[in-house]
């Protein structure tokens, strides 16, 4: 393969991981209590977060003349099967729902890894990945730190 179809294979997955969050973090959203609106408004803030990412990705895709997918991974869509089975039997406590987000946060880092380990990516697109990967890895530990705030 070429480095412009690696590329726009990096790329588009990264789309996709940014459209599982979106969907992931509007599921959480609908999940929490009228009392959680400081979540709603975090959860708000990163979906933000991932829709500017999928921007910028896909900005970078259509410069290789490609374009941009629109769906989720299958794994997402586990991930987001199992918040819901997991849903029932555990209610919609805060504690609940920032684990679940906490697993799908975990998902982008690995995924974002993942994409900084193809070799011959062009500098560019290396240093907008290594960005983004940073910046989720704040919205990561945001949730892992008022996860573990919880009693």
């Amino acid at each position: 393969m070429n480095t412009a179809t690696i590329t726009t294979e990096v790329l588009n997955d990264l789309v996709q991981i940014n459209n599982d969050r979106i969907a992931g973090y509007e599921k959480a959203r609908t999940e929490l209590k009228d009392a959680d609106a400081d979540l709603k408004s975090l959860f708000l803030d990163m979906i933000s977060e991932s829709q500017k990412y999928k921007m910028a990705l896909g900005t970078e895709i259509a410069a290789l003349g490609e374009d941009i997918d629109t769906g989720t991974t299958n794994s997402g869509k586990i991930y987001r099967a199992w918040m819901d089975v997991k849903a029932l039997f555990t209610g919609h406590d805060r504690k609940t729902v920032l684990n679940n987000c906490e697993g799908g946060e975990d998902a982008a880092q690995s995924a974002y890894k993942m994409a900084l380990e193809v070799e011959d990516l062009p500098a560019n697109i290396r240093t907008l990945i290594s960005e983004q990967k940073a910046s989720l890895r704040t919205s990561h530990d945001e949730i892992k730190r008022l996860r573990d705030a919880q009693v």
